[in-house]
């Protein structure tokens, strides 16, 4: 990418509006508009383009805002109008099929879409906008449109349950492009909100270190590392004379088995390895070992890399057969895992 050309995000919400979301309508307006208040802030600070399309989806799929600069966008407020059915599939494929019509000249350019659902399919094989009449081809022709999408595309849904979870996984969505929410109160539309909108600030992180697409949008980490999101984030490993690798043999405590092992401890110069899902602090440093050459990547960069917010985040276990994640302790009791090893910077 030249330095003169500008990232343009196109994301797009596509909401349902049937019938039973009629309790959650005013709140659905709310969640909407504070997303794009929070798009308009954050591509100021960013200094990257974001432009917001909306289609509402019922028995028909209607895009109400089409690719629109997010610093002059209406509230939803007039556009959400519930009642009717679910077409869900139709809605999901004529989103994607007009905004791959959308012009990607000049500039480095990325489509997000969020796909919020309250309830399961049941209206796209009468839905005009579907391409087909047969419900197992709807699935399939949004299956293979997500497979067949370029690398700077990505697709994630919200769904209300586990059978929405199985069903959106047939439907080809990445399995952490999935989040399930509580799709019978207020509070839970609240949640969701904040669930895209912490998507959305990986995303946008994301592509100013040159990353444009993800199939890990809520995923907390581990899982979205590979060697392309290292190549992109620009990261340089670690001086190999800086630091080693110790393997931990028993249950120990960090400090203990850091003195054990012959080397002087200094706080917050040992990382232990992920073993769990847990929490890690915004102050806490993270580390990235590439396994087949012991390479060490550290750094906000990491941070950034792993898709960590500044704040306290839940991370879990690293599934990644190419890397492992370290985190920094600060404390001296921190009890170590046998079989994992510690990483001491010297």
């Amino acid at each position: 990418m030249s330095g003169n050309q500008n990232y343009i995000n196109h994301v797009a919400l596509v909401l349902d509006a049937s019938s039973s979301m009629a309790q959650l309508s005013r709140k659905v307006v709310e969640v909407a508009d504070q997303q794009i208040a929070y798009l308009a802030r954050r591509s100021k600070e960013l200094d990257q383009e974001t432009r917001v399309t909306v289609y509402v989806f019922a028995d028909k799929v209607e895009c109400v805002i089409y690719d629109k600069d997010v610093l002059r966008m209406p509230s939803l407020k007039q556009l959400y109008r519930v009642g009717g059915m679910t077409a869900l599939l139709a809605a999901t494929l004529k989103s994607q099929r007009e905004l791959a019509q959308t012009a990607q000249l000049y500039g480095d350019h990325s489509f997000l879409t969020f796909v919020l659902t309250d309830g399961q399919e049941n209206a796209s094989h009468h839905c005009p906008d579907a391409p087909t009449r047969k419900p197992r081809e709807l699935v399939r022709a949004v299956a293979s449109m997500i497979e067949t999408q370029e690398d700077n595309w990505t697709m994630a849904v919200l769904v209300p349950d586990q059978m929405g979870k199985r069903e959106a996984m047939q439907c080809g969505f990445p399995k952490d492009n999935i989040a399930v929410w509580d799709a019978t109160s207020t509070q839970g539309l609240e949640e969701a909100g904040q669930v895209i909108r912490e998507a959305t600030e990986k995303f946008m992180v994301g592509r100013s270190k040159g990353i444009r697409g993800s199939r890990a949008v809520f995923s907390a980490g581990g899982e979205a590392v590979n060697k392309e999101t290292i190549k992109a984030a620009g990261l340089t490993p670690v001086n190999s004379s800086t630091y080693e690798l110790i393997p931990v043999a028993r249950d120990a405590a960090i400090r203990e088995w850091v003195v054990e092992c012959g080397h002087t401890y200094r706080t917050g110069g040992a990382f232990y390895q992920l073993s769990k899902s847990e929490k890690v602090q915004a102050r806490k440093q993270i580390a990235v070992l590439e396994k087949k050459t012991d390479r060490v990547y550290t750094g906000p960069e990491a941070r950034a890399l792993l898709g960590l917010p500044d704040a306290e985040v839940r991370v879990k276990p690293d599934h990644n057969d190419d890397f492992t994640i370290f985190v920094q302790s600060t404390s001296v009791n921190r009890k170590l895992v046998p079989g994992t090893r510690l990483l001491l910077m010297v």
